[in-house]
Order: C-alpha cells, then sequence, then structure tokens
C-alpha cells in the first residue's frame, strides 16, 4: 500500500480521484492500493520558548537558543495561552498511522521550499524511516496530475530544498522570539513584535513615510507654449524652472512680443519596446493592487483558489519564463482562450506560427515556471477570480506579442534665448500594445504627435501661459510599490560592490510577502489609508528603536535571502548557516537589552467598576486585575487610539477630550467624546452644532 500526502484536503481529494481512491475514511481516502491523506499547513511547528521550560519573559534566560530544536504539534491561541490544536492533533494521528502500515510515502504537499517543509517536519515528528518519493508539478490538471505519478522523484534529490526550508524555519525563529522578548523585557510594559524580514519591511515603510512627512514642498514656474503647424496642434514646456512668479512673468512678457520660436535643435530615433514577460506571484500582486485595488493576501488567495480549481498553474513561483520543453503547449494555451468571449476578436488576429519567444530561458526557471492559465474552460468565477485570471491571459497575449515600435523625436524651441523642449512620440507597430489597447504609459510618455520640423524652422505661438507646480516628495508606499521595494531592496544598498553582490535578492520571497505584509497589519504597526501604507504610532515607536539596528537592515536580510538560495542550490549547508544567525542572535539580543527605553509614564487608575482594583494598561485594552470585576475597555475606538491622557480623563473625569475623525461602520467620519457612567460603560456624546445668526 502505499500513502500519497497533500497539503490540503481539496487537493488530496483531486488526486484521490485520479488514483482510484474513492472509498471515504476517517481522514484520508482509500482505493486501488494508495491511502491519499492531507495536512492542513504547517501541522508540526518549532516548539515555542515553554516547551524548553521557559516561561514568561526573562531577561536571565535570553538569548534562548535551542539545542537540538524541538518540534510539536502546531499550536492555536486560547484564552491566554497557546495549547496544541486538537484538529491537528486528531488528523496526526491518522497520518502516522498510515505511514506505519504503509510500503511507501509519495509526497504532493506543494512543489516548493515551504511545502517540502510541510512534510518533512510532519515525518520528522512521526520518526517515520519508510523511503519516500517526490510528486513535482506546476499546476492541478489532470494531464499534470498523472505525467507527474509517471514522473516521481527521489525524495533525496529534494533534501537540499529540505534544508533551506529548515534553515528559515530557525533563523526566523531564533531572531523573532530572542529580538521580540529582548525589546518587550527592555521597554518594560509593551509587547513589542520583531522579525527577521518583518522589521526591515517595517523600516521600508516608517523610513519612507518620515522622508515624506519632513520633505519641504517647494513651488516653482514654468511657462507652456502652445503651437500650430501643418494643421497639428502641440505643446512646448520651458526648460528653465523660476522660483518666483514675477520672473516667469517677466519672460512671459518677452515671449508674447517674439510671437515664434525658432527650432535650434531635432532628434528622431526609433525604439523597440519589449513586450512584457509572465507573471509571477509578486508581479502579479503589483499588477492586481495598481489596477484592481486588492491586496497582496488578497491576490494570493485568489490565485491559489484558481490554482486548486485548475484554470491557472502554480502561482507562487518566482519566476517570469518558461522552459524550452514547455514552448510546443503555448500556441495550445492560447487557442483555448478563443473560446472565452472577451478574447476570441484579439486571438483571431494572432499569428501562432510567428508568436515571440522573449519568455523561453531555462536558466531563469527554477522551482517553477511563470504563471500560466491551463487547458481548462474557467466557468463559475467570481468577480475577482474573473479580474485576475483575465489579467494572466492578457499577459500570457502580450509576452508572446511582437515588439511595440515607437518613433521619438526631442526638440528644442527658443524664443529670445530662451530654451523650449517637446517630445513626439508615434507608433510605427504597435505589437504587444494592441492586445489590451494601451499604446503608451500616459503618465510618463503621453502620445504627441508632432508635423515635419527641422533645424531652422519657426512656429507661431498660438499662446502663452505660466504653469504653477509643486516639487514632489517622495511618494508613501502603496502594496504595488512596497511589493516592488522588497523584490529589489538590494538595490537600496549605497555601497555598489556590495549592491552587485546580492542583485536581485530582495526581503522574502513571491511566496511569503503577503504575508509579512499582513503581519505588519496585525501587529498594529502599519495601517491602510485607502491605497497608502501608513506606519502607526506603534510602527514608529519600534523603527525609531531598532533603525540604527541590524535587524532593521536590508543588506542582512538580503543576504539571508541569498544564503537560503546557496542552501537549496547545494553551494552551501544548513549547519554554516545556522551558526551564523546564532552568532547574530546574541549580538542582537544583547544590543536590545542595552537599549534605554524610555517607558511612557502611566497613571495608576483604579476600576470604575469594582471601585477597588488597579487597572493594567496594554496597547490595545485596559483591563481590572480582579478577574471577578471582569471590566474591560478596548483603547481603539472607530479607529482612533485612546492615548494616556484621554483614558485618565475618561477614568477620573467622565469623559475624553474630543477626538476627531473617528469613522462610524457605515465608513463615514465623526467627532465625539468618549463618557463614562458610574457603572464603567461608555457612550458617545456628539458637540453641538453651532445656530446660525
Amino acid at each position: 500500500m502505499k500513502v500519497v500526502i497533500a497539503e490540503k484536503p481539496s487537493v488530496a481529494r483531486e488526486i484521490a480521484l485520479l488514483l482510484g481512491a474513492t472509498e471515504k475514511k476517517e481522514g484520508y481516502l482509500m482505493g486501488n492500493g494508495y491511502q491519499v491523506t492531507w495536512a492542513f499547513g504547517h501541522l508540526v511547528a518549532l516548539a515555542m520558548p515553554e516547551d524548553y521550560g521557559i516561561s514568561g519573559f526573562q531577561r536571565e534566560a535570553l538569548p534562548i537558543l535551542p539545542n537540538p530544536f524541538l518540534l510539536t504539534v502546531r499550536k492555536v491561541k486560547k484564552d491566554k495561552t497557546y495549547t496544541r490544536d486538537l484538529r491537528a492533533l486528531k488528523q496526526l494521528k491518522t497520518i502516522d498511522q498510515l505511514f506505519k502500515n504503509c510500503d511507501s510515502i509519495i509526497v504532493a504537499t506543494d512543489a516548493g521550499r515551504e511545502g517540502e517543509l510541510i512534510f518533512r517536519y510532519i515525518y520528522e515528528y512521526l520518526n517515520c524511516s519508510k523511503p519516500f518519493e517526490r510528486l513535482w508539478i506546476s499546476s492541478l490538471t489532470e494531464k499534470a496530475i498523472l505525467n507527474g505519478f509517471e514522473n516521481l522523484k527521489s525524495g533525496k534529490d529534494f533534501d537540499s530544498l529540505h534544508d533551506a526550508g529548515v534553515g528559515r524555519s530557525r533563523a526566523d525563529w531564533l531572531v523573532g522570539i530572542n529580538a521580540s522578548q529582548a525589546l518587550t523585557v527592555t521597554s518594560g510594559s509593551s509587547i513589542f513584535s520583531l522579525g527577521r524580514v518583518q522589521t526591515p519591511t517595517l523600516a521600508l515603510i516608517c523610513k519612507r513615510f518620515l522622508e515624506n512627512q519632513s520633505f519641504k514642498i517647494e513651488d516653482y514656474w514654468q511657462i507652456e507654449l502652445e503651437h500650430n503647424k501643418e494643421y497639428v496642434d502641440f505643446k512646448s514646456l520651458s526648460t528653465l524652472k523660476w522660483d518666483e512668479v514675477k520672473k516667469a512673468e517677466y519672460v512671459l512678457k518677452t515671449v508674447f512680443k517674439h510671437g515664434k520660436a525658432s527650432v535650434i535643435d531635432t532628434e528622431t530615433k526609433t525604439i523597440s519596446e519589449q513586450s512584457p514577460l509572465l507573471f509571477d506571484l509578486t508581479a502579479l500582486q503589483k499588477e492586481a493592487n495598481t489596477r484592481l485595488s486588492l491586496t497582496a493576501e488578497e491576490t494570493l488567495n485568489i490565485a491559489q483558489s484558481l490554482y486548486e480549481k485548475k484554470f491557472i498553474s502554480y502561482p507562487r513561483t518566482g519566476s517570469k519564463y518558461i522552459p524550452e520543453d514547455m514552448w510546443e503547449e503555448i500556441p495550445k494555451l492560447i487557442r483555448i482562450t478563443e473560446e472565452v468571449e472577451k478574447f476570441k476578436a484579439i486571438v483571431s488576429k494572432m499569428k501562432l506560427n510567428r508568436l515571440n519567444k522573449r519568455i523561453v530561458n531555462d536558466l531563469k526557471v527554477t522551482d517553477h515556471h511563470g504563471i500560466l492559465i491551463t487547458d481548462k474552460i474557467p466557468s463559475a468565477l467570481s468577480a475577482r477570480e474573473k479580474a485576475i485570471y483575465e489579467m494572466i491571459v492578457y499577459r500570457l497575449l502580450e509576452s508572446v506579442s511582437p515588439v511595440c515600435t515607437k518613433e521619438i523625436t526631442n526638440i528644442v524651441l527658443q524664443v529670445a534665448h530662451y530654451d523650449f523642449g517637446l517630445k513626439g512620440i508615434k507608433i510605427l507597430d504597435a505589437g504587444w500594445r494592441v492586445i489590451k489597447g494601451d499604446f503608451s504609459d500616459e503618465d510618463k510618455d503621453p502620445i504627441q504627435e508632432l508635423p515635419t520640423l527641422k533645424i531652422g524652422d519657426e512656429v507661431k505661438i498660438k499662446t502663452a501661459k505660466i504653469v504653477a507646480k509643486k516639487t514632489k516628495p517622495p511618494g508613501i508606499y502603496t502594496e504595488a510599490s512596497l511589493l516592488s521595494a522588497m523584490e529589489n531592496a538590494g538595490n537600496q544598498i549605497e555601497n555598489e560592490q556590495e549592491r552587485k553582490i546580492i542583485q536581485g535578492v530582495g526581503i522574502g520571497t513571491p511566496a511569503t510577502r503577503a504575508a509579512i505584509i499582513e503581519t505588519l497589519f496585525n501587529r498594529e504597526y502599519v495601517k491602510r489609508d485607502k491605497k497608502l501604507l501608513l506606519p502607526t504610532a506603534k510602527g514608529l515607536k519600534v523603527y525609531e528603536l531598532v533603525k540604527d539596528k541590524n535587524i532593521a537592515n536590508v543588506m542582512l536580510t538580503a543576504n539571508w535571502e541569498l544564503a537560503l538560495q546557496k542552501i537549496e542550490n547545494n553551494e552551501s549547508n544548513l549547519a554554516t548557516f545556522q551558526k551564523e544567525i546564532e552568532t547574530y542572535t546574541k549580538s542582537l539580543t544583547h544590543e536590545i537589552l542595552d537599549l534605554a527605553i524610555e517607558v511612557e509614564r502611566q497613571p495608576e487608575l483604579i476600576s470604575p467598576k469594582c471601585k477597588v482594583q488597579k487597572l493594567i494598561l496594554r496597547d490595545k485594552l485596559v483591563k481590572c486585575k480582579d478577574e471577578n470585576c471582569n471590566w474591560v475597555q478596548f483603547r481603539n475606538i472607530c479607529g482612533i487610539q485612546l492615548n494616556l491622557v484621554d483614558l485618565e480623563a475618561l477614568i477620573t473625569k467622565g469623559k475624553t477630550s474630543l477626538l476627531k475623525g473617528m469613522t462610524s461602520k457605515s465608513g463615514k467620519k465623526f467627532d465625539a467624546f468618549i463618557a463614562m457612567d458610574e457603572g464603567g460603560e461608555t457612550s458617545f456624546i456628539f458637540p453641538q452644532k453651532k445656530k446660525g445668526k
């Protein structure tokens, strides 16, 4: 009997159906010589400090360096403590019995670093020694699964992938646990969370936000001219920028007097704009955030759903290419899109025997190729699934289309020794831009066709006006721009030699970046304001404490990602990496413990309900020490965090100051006082509107 283990029940059911294992059992499916079971993601994880006998946050216990690392059943939070997940425990017992009674195992967890780790942690926790093979596929179509079972790979071929997963897991544990506990111990009050990847990401957000806020916006003025020649209207803009409007007004009068502009320089060049590559996960998340306002996590969940419904290939990929042996599948996939009404007319005009092979590159395909559609026609999709699916189809069609050829003309006009520039863009062959009808990036390169102009020509000035402009601060991150910054974190390093070493290496991986961003929201370090990502007061406080420490260093994090890639490629080993992480953890922990943190003065407050016990103040809430009293007040009210001054006023005087900018359930903004009665119950008091005279 062979046991097949998948990452989740839905995938297990698909595999079982194809293998003929249709008899339902408790926690698995059986038939035709197979038993197909499943995990629920990570059933087994690294043990927590309390599992090593270290309870609470103790300065003397830091740094905690487990030797050996222990594994435990996944834990869930219940009340104030973490307990073993009973659902995970039950499934593990089922898997244990199946492993003990089988001849061999087939690993069918997701084909990537985390999928490998999910299985290996279960295998190790159960002390299993049965031989295992690996199912390595990039889509869940019937053809891909059956082909994968005909070409199973040796489990040992993925030992280095497993080592990279273990290295990532242990590094996150060592840095996250020790740094978080050290900062919490040092602060004396608030509970803080730091992480190997989350803290550099927070640093990116905070640094950009502070740069934006401290930027001094300055006014400047330019002069815009409008011309007409050969019945073509076009505009030019002064190359000079004036810091005073009076200076621009003086020049404007001079320009009016002349009435004509002379061509003093022209340059025309033809450029070929390459088609975009296929989506990897990060590129898909960026596009979906920009065009559909979806978060990175939402996009990943939608893509995962499309994958499990067999409509697209494996989405957690870091590659934008396909291998040579897949190229013959591309025309077949394109023909399938003709059956979708939206793409029928587009595909009918494509020359399928002359497709652009730009996406073919064996060397740039990692574990998985770029995201593709499958040969299964989509049906019963939600609006969001439909939008993401169509986005992937458009990108496939664009990627195999010809280059877009443009003629770009730059001209310099002169009026009374003042230069004016203009740019003309003419599409010679739209190529891949025909697919969506986007012929130019309008913000960067608006299309402007020009008449024939040569040096010495004169053109009339129809109108001339002063254009007021402002210098722009560095833009606050959106999820799309943050994903770009995380992906290209190595590019931000000032030292050129260091930058070259880790070029193309970023913070996290395509599969983990969404989770990293969501962690910052869950920690209440970052909040959303429409598309913008803004640090909270708590996030800025953490950043100020650690911004000069290595844990916030993008270079260090990118180097770790590089080291994990080397382990995966058998160019380095787990033992060396772990030793380096342990050395770093010791240094980091002592560095944080030595921080002198000025603890915010906390008022001593008595419960308004029992009138006896002192209150415990936390970031999220204030509560009575006496469980019988059970009085609790949450500090976040309609999106506004109660500071200590307002909290003290509410409990001692029965009313806060006027809190502005609260948000109702319907999304409307309002201002109000928070009032408290004798029993400790709160309510809103709305300010009276001033009566008109």
